[in-house]
């Protein structure tokens, strides 16, 4: 193992990304100079840190959807749509699969193919094959920061691309999307891949351009317990901070739980301030980001739009800066350009009619953020331990050994034995624990909190339930 949260040097870095930019011709496209020179020229609203940290200062939750297609006059009018119709704060750019595992020959068919069909045949604006220059005429035909959707652990090129273009933010994290999204991939390796990223970051604000870093809190798509979605944003955001960024968002999946969720999400900034101060980290800026119900979605529009005005609620009452909105099209498949609108103004009018309230912390808030709080804290604490203090060497030995673990996981270097299950009131517990070191305590609190539905369904709780718990919200009538 070679990764450490240490900052790269300017040699190491410069000899890193000759390689990356020669993974494809676009890469030539890439002056670093003239980038930062651009992202100069742009106006305050354009720039997604700016406008986040606008919107922290008021405490203004923003909107913002996902979306991308394979081309760019069509991306451009799909970015619009959300501007106009949707009302979105911020935009997206999602980019397709193949870019997404560095297939950058068959996205190349897929555009020549979408420019024949008349349609996209890609999931995604394929950033890498389209260069700077295309790239930066989506920036400049709307009025919004854009973000990159990259939904990848191979961001190096991807990010050079959308950078150099204009754009201002960008997702992801070196534990997250290796642990999400592919099968071989060392935890390692994809914190590494990371740290490139946020190499160049802090390079782009080393010469005065702020870019937004955003952390994935989504994971498996699948139910999470938020003391590891919390444990894996802290460990993610130091890693970020080791490369010098100072900018940064962390989130976490909405499980659909009304309380633990809104618990969850203010657990996530304290525990975070936590340990930057720990780290005497004294100059990073943090804001918090809540995804919209990431598992599967009720087929008919109908309960979707309640799944998605749910989600407004919840970031609304927890304080988010910011909710990334979901579709009512999200069980058919990839939605069209009116339904992604829709899904942002229902996601509006919730926030708008919750009237800037905030839940209040009564004695049942106050137990479960305090139960989350020390989930979270073990899980880092652990990894600290393993790694004598560096994260990245904590992360991957924690991960090796079981005591962070990720429920579903694809990828095989992740032990996958924790379960998560709901219990009476729908907060998620652990069915199974796995090698989380957890003390007395919080075992005691997961074990009496599913007694307490066994009892009320007089039944056990077991695999089965489990698994029906994923499938709950799809089939609920």
């Amino acid at each position: 193992m070679t990764v450490r949260n240490m900052r790269w040097s300017d040699e190491e870095f410069k000899k890193e990304r000759e390689k990356v930019l020669s993974l494809w011709p676009t890469g030539k496209e890439v002056e670093l100079e003239e980038a930062i020179a651009y992202h100069k020229n742009l106006p305050d609203h354009k720039n997604y840190a700016k406008e986040v940290r606008r919107a922290k200062a008021a405490g203004i939750t923003l909107c913002q959807p996902r979306g991308g297609v394979a081309l760019i006059d069509d991306h451009i009018k799909l970015l619009k749509t959300l501007q106009d119709e949707g009302g979105a704060d911020l935009l997206p750019t999602t980019t397709d699969t193949y870019t997404r595992n560095t297939k950058f020959q068959e996205a190349q068919r897929g555009i020549e193919e979408s420019e024949k069909a008349g349609r996209s045949m890609l999931n995604g604006l394929p950033v890498v094959n389209h260069g700077v220059k295309a790239v930066r005429s989506v920036v400049e035909a709307v009025d919004r920061p854009i973000m990159t959707l990259a939904g990848t652990p191979y961001p190096r090129l991807t990010s050079e691309i959308t950078l150099a273009a204009g754009f201002t933010g960008f997702l992801g994290a070196g534990i997250s999307y290796p642990a999400s999204y592919i099968k071989a991939m060392t935890i390692d390796e994809g914190i590494r891949h990371y740290q490139y990223l946020d190499r160049l970051v802090s390079t782009y604000a080393e010469n005065g351009v702020l870019i937004h870093r955003e952390q994935p809190g989504f994971l498996t798509g699948t139910l999470i317990p938020p003391g590891i979605g919390i444990a894996i944003a802290v460990m993610e955001m130091l890693l970020a901070a080791g490369q010098g960024v100072r900018h940064y968002s962390v989130g976490l999946a909405q499980n659909l739980d009304l309380l633990q969720d809104v618990a969850a999400l203010r657990v996530l900034e304290e525990v975070c301030h936590y340990y930057l101060r720990k780290f005497e980290i004294q100059d990073m800026f943090i804001s918090i980001a809540t995804h919209q119900w990431m598992q599967a979605f009720p087929p008919d529009e109908a309960r979707a739009f309640s799944v998605i005005v749910m989600g407004g609620i919840i970031a609304a009452l927890a304080g988010a800066t910011q909710v990334i909105t979901k579709t009512t099209h999200e069980a058919i498949g990839i939605p069209t350009r009116q339904a992604n609108a829709e899904g942002l103004k229902a996601t509006r009018m919730a926030i708008h009619l919750t009237r800037g309230r905030r839940l209040v912390e009564d004695e049942e808030m106050e137990i479960e953020m305090e139960m989350i709080r020390r989930e979270a804290c073990q899980i880092v604490d652990k990894a600290l331990e393993l790694g004598d203090g560096d994260i990245a060497v904590g992360a991957v030995r924690a991960m090796e050994a079981g005591t962070l673990d990720v429920p579903w996981a694809p990828n095989q270097h992740v032990k996958g034995a924790v379960v998560p299950v709901r219990d009476a009131a729908g907060a998620v517990r652990y069915l199974h624990t796995g090698d989380l070191p957890f003390d007395r305590e919080v075992a005691q609190y997961n074990q009496e909190k599913l007694k307490q539905r066994e009892a009320k369904e007089r039944r056990v709780c077991d695999f089965d339930t489990a698994m029906g718990d994923i499938l709950e919200i799809c089939q609920v009538c």
